[in-house]
């Protein structure tokens, strides 16, 4: 909310977070004694690994980031992205359905 987008699916914190942690962890925690052609993590004295993860993250985000850009302006180019501002003030239920969503 703060940076005004909806993620009405949550895939940011889902994905975005979930999968980010999930990378620096494997930098964390990694250990030969689980798979023997990895490498050890920060924990069991490889720093690097975290470094290569730290890297692998970014590059990622990088690549999301300018693929998700793309997309968006592809349908953008087709398809409006944002409402008109008077149809977002009178509610998208109303103005796309004909309907309240909830009546209360």
């Amino acid at each position: 909310e703060r940076i005004k987008v909806d993620d009405a699916l949550d895939v940011w914190a889902v994905h975005g977070i979930g999968g980010t942690w999930g990378a620096l962890a494997t930098g964390l925690f990694a250990t030969i004694a689980i798979n023997s052609t990895a490498a050890n993590g920060l924990f069991y004295g490889n720093p690097h690994q975290m470094l290569v993860q730290f890297l692998a993250v970014g590059a990622s985000w990088i690549y999301s980031a300018a693929g998700t850009f793309v997309i968006l302006k592809v349908v953008n180019f087709f398809v409006p992205l944002r409402v008109e501002e008077k149809e977002e003030a009178l509610g998208l239920d109303i103005s796309q359905h004909g309907e309240p969503a909830y009546a209360l």
